[in-house]
């Protein structure tokens, strides 16, 4: 299909199911556009017994778009920075050692809790993984995604000292996350023998430590140009080429893109916003990146939802994608409580936070997108991305629709 064709159709869906949403669901973007794609899926799923050939031209339109290069290659970096360039940097740097602390350590023991829980309760059910695959799973499932977080926690009013962790923490955690992923990747594909420590040491430095020094070396330049001229037209452009150019560029240099997306738009949305463009231009910024995040988080919602159509379940796997998503929320509780506990007269938070920050940690499209990056080479693919959409969609869907009873339970007073 050609990309134009393809674009079409997912703005046309995106925007028809956004309407149904506003119009009569009135849940948050996230939540109401991904029940409207599931529902349409469903119903697409309905039609095989009726029309098949409808059935088959839809599944294979849904099977042409590469998931995998749409978010990550496309979509990520808008995403990440737009909900970076919106965040506030003060709140973040009040609260920066419980964002350290569950962005880096959080993700390390979530990883190996849900690797090793789903290895034993897996085997006990009598589906046996490899050790380093469920640990690879691990990896992929443990970060939560900023992109379902921000859309979703806006909605809904927490002390802000909890949101700014949730957020926070969602915002840098993937940067851990994918070098994790990448380190199990290798071992999975030729053995724990074709990695070294050093050298997994060397990939996190280059990767998270030159992107966070990228991003902030982005952040400036475009501080500069910002500063030189009073045209909000320029100046919006300059932003996008920013965000395109640099994630291109992030790339080319071996280091995260996320990473340098998120440090660059915290720099722009907080300090160029303030100093660097007039009251107008800083206007039209807000109100372009507002407006891209919506659109493109609509799309993504879209996409989440009629993945169902290619994703082949079993009674096997619809039984581990249960154990699954209960592995998660516990490894996510016990990833939260142990460093909040070694670290408690450190961190300005209540004892109701480890609760709010597992339920609140919500996984997306960032976790299908590896699941469907591991590929046919590996054993049992088929099974990681059947579980992961299944903890995805309960994250999305049934974390998402309780998070407000539970905000109130947990502080009534808001």
């Amino acid at each position: 299909m050609e990309l134009f064709h393809l674009l079409t159709i997912l703005i046309v869906v995106s925007a028809l199911f956004s309407y149904v949403n506003v119009r009569f669901l009135k849940l948050p973007d996230a939540i109401g556009i991904m029940l409207v794609s599931l529902f349409f899926s469903l119903i697409v799923l309905g039609v095989n017994e009726l029309k098949p050939t409808l059935f088959a031209l839809t599944r294979q339109t849904i099977r042409d778009i590469d998931f995998h290069y749409v978010l990550f290659d496309v979509m990520l970096c808008f995403l990440l920075f737009a909900g970076a360039y919106h965040a506030d940097a003060a709140k973040l740097k009040v609260e920066r050692r419980s964002i350290i602390l569950f962005a880096f350590v959080g993700v390390l023991l979530c990883t190996f809790f849900v690797g090793t829980l789903l290895y034993w309760l897996a085997g006990w059910i009598g589906v046996a993984l490899p050790y380093a695959l469920c640990l690879l799973f691990g990896s992929l499932i443990s970060p939560t995604d900023p992109i379902a977080v921000l859309g979703i926690l806006a909605k809904f009013k927490l002390p802000e000292s909890v949101k700014t962790n949730i957020v926070g923490e969602s915002l840098f955690n993937d940067g851990v996350a994918v070098v994790i992923f990448a380190t199990l990747y290798q071992v999975v594909l030729n053995g724990s023998s074709s990695i070294q420590a050093g050298e997994v040491l060397l990939i996190f430095l280059q990767e998270a430590g030159g992107g966070i020094l990228f991003g902030a070396l982005l952040g400036y330049g475009l501080f500069g140009l910002l500063r030189s001229i009073n045209h909000y037209q320029t100046e919006v452009l300059l932003t996008l080429a920013g965000v395109m150019g640099g994630y291109l560029l992030a790339h080319q240099l071996h280091v995260s893109g996320p990473l340098a997306m998120v440090v660059a738009g915290l720099f722009i949305g907080n300090r160029a916003r303030q100093s660097a463009m007039s009251e107008e231009t800083g206007e039209y910024v807000d109100r372009f990146w507002e407006l891209l995040d919506v659109v493109l988080n609509a799309i993504l919602f879209v996409l989440i939802g009629v993945e169902l159509l290619v994703i082949d379940f079993t009674a096997s796997n619809l039984m581990i994608s249960a154990l699954a998503i209960v592995i998660v929320l516990v490894s996510r509780y016990l990833s939260i409580i142990i460093p909040f506990t070694v670290a408690r007269r450190w961190l300005d938070l209540d004892n109701k936070a480890p609760l709010m920050l597992t339920w609140g940690g919500l996984r997306g499209g960032l976790s299908i997108a590896m699941a469907l990056s591991i590929g046919k080479a590996v054993p049992d693919s088929d099974l990681i991305v059947s579980i992961t959409y299944a903890v995805v969609l309960f994250s999305v869907v049934g974390q998402g629709l309780t998070m407000e009873r539970l905000i109130k339970r947990l502080y009534p007073t808001g």
